[in-house]
């Protein structure tokens, strides 16, 4: 008797580049990536881990910063600066734990920064998260753009888009749900720790100073609609309800 066929499609393997040249280091996150049905490939320095992701984009890159050849934050620029990697997650994974080290690796577009000595467990609570949101942005229903200030600045829920008087916005994956976070509800005030478990989770330790840095990064971007993000002293932020 035949055996009839599945109809249920594949889940698509999801799949991450380790950025790091420390063996044990790299062998045991790709341990624990692969009992979460993750694909891992490891590079142990900048200049492969590109040739890497320019040949099969990952749906996650997990980047040291001290490397042998090119340093963490040269590869994340680079990523961040071509259209077919620039949306790929970048989670940090460094021993360089000072606030200025984490400043430093946000401005330059990670969208998360886990220190070491770390623990796998939190670890892979961020990694996964990191994903998530990456399969999410490409998934999301329709929920029809957000047009805010006259129309200079729109945020298309649909596309993953956001355009600043007409010009395209490279956002990283947390600075757009950051942005979309505050748009939802123009004037409503959303501390800095609300935001952290909004868009990374509730089981996610980061500093405030990291949600500052976001923010500045995504005024920057947004150039003369960076107005919109409003801050509130001792509060957190919020986005302008003007029309």
């Amino acid at each position: 008797m035949d055996v009839p066929k599945s109809t249920t499609p594949m889940t698509p393997t999801r799949t991450a580049l380790i950025v790091e040249d420390e063996a044990e280091i790299a062998e045991l996150v790709k341990f624990h990536l692969a009992r979460e049905g993750v694909d891992a490939v490891i590079a142990k320095n900048g200049k492969k881990a590109l040739e890497l992701a320019k040949k099969s984009p990952p749906d996650l890159m997990v980047l040291d910063l001290m490397l042998p050849d090119l340093g963490g934050l040269e590869v994340c620029r680079r990523v961040r600066s071509d259209d077919a990697l620039k949306s790929i997650p970048i989670v940090m994974l460094t021993a360089k734990g000072s606030e200025s080290d984490i400043v430093t690796g946000i401005e330059m577009g990670a969208d998360d920064y886990v220190t070491k000595p770390f623990s796998p467990k939190v670890l892979m609570a961020r990694l996964q998260n990191a994903m998530r949101r990456r399969l999410e942005s490409r998934s999301e229903p329709a929920t029809g753009p957000v047009v805010r200030l006259g129309g200079l600045l729109t945020i298309d829920h649909e596309r993953h888009e956001v355009t600043s008087d007409g010009e395209a916005v490279n956002l990283t994956i947390t600075e757009f749900e950051m942005l979309a976070m505050l748009a939802k509800r123009p004037g409503f005030v959303r501390t800095r720790d609300q935001i952290i478990a909004g868009v990374h989770g509730p089981l996610t330790v980061l500093s405030q100073r990291t949600i500052d840095v976001h923010i500045t990064a995504i005024r920057k971007k947004l150039g003369a609609a960076g107005i919109a993000i409003e801050t509130v002293r001792g509060v957190g932020y919020r986005f302008s309800d003007a029309s």
